[in-house]
């Protein structure tokens, strides 16, 4: 991982505590529900928040099969398979876990280049995994995921920017830190 350069406003204390502030937010928020501000249709694109241990703070992309009552959702994954990998899983989840498909960053991502600290979605495992920014070496950013304790690296082609789909509506979270020299 590459050195955090130590200075007044930079150095390694500053560097955990900022973390340890970062790593607490997106715990709180990987660990709600999502707003339920939206009927689903069949064949609508969504994502699925994981709610199991291990997985949480993962989204995965699925379509609507049906509607199986109040607040529930048939869905077929995208990337998830059946036990036996002969057919894309499906299963039974609650309205709290469903959230449209953030809008494509292609635009937004070749303008802006990742910073130190930005929360991200990195595309692992078959799904989005929330994490942020702790480091970048040559090319790759090091993304730290509070909610499993790991710090990998990643090419920036398999992150986009963390949106929450709060009152019916997309929200960037704000950026956090400073620009890689």
């Amino acid at each position: 991982m590459a050195p955090i350069r130590v200075t007044e406003n930079n150095s390694e204390q500053h560097h955990q505590s900022r973390m340890a502030i970062i790593s607490k937010a997106i715990k709180s928020i990987a660990f709600k529900k999502q707003q339920i501000t939206r009927e689903f249709q069949k064949g609508d694109e969504v994502e699925v928040a994981s709610q199991e241990y291990g997985f949480i703070g993962s989204y995965y992309k699925a379509a609507i099969v049906s509607s199986t009552g109040l607040y529930h959702y048939r869905v077929k994954y995208n990337t998830l398979l059946t036990d036996d990998e002969s057919a894309p899983l499906e299963d039974v989840v609650t309205a709290a876990e469903v959230r449209p498909v953030p809008p494509d960053q292609r635009e937004i991502m070749a303008e802006n280049n990742f910073r130190l600290y930005d929360m991200v979605d990195v595309f692992a495992n078959d799904g989005w995994w929330f994490g942020f920014i702790s480091g970048k070496a040559g090319q790759e950013y090091y993304v730290y995921f509070p909610t499993t304790g790991d710090n990998i690296a990643y090419p920036s082609h398999v992150l986009r920017f963390h949106q929450e789909w709060s009152k019916g509506k997309w929200i960037f979270l704000p950026r956090q830190g400073r620009i890689f020299d």
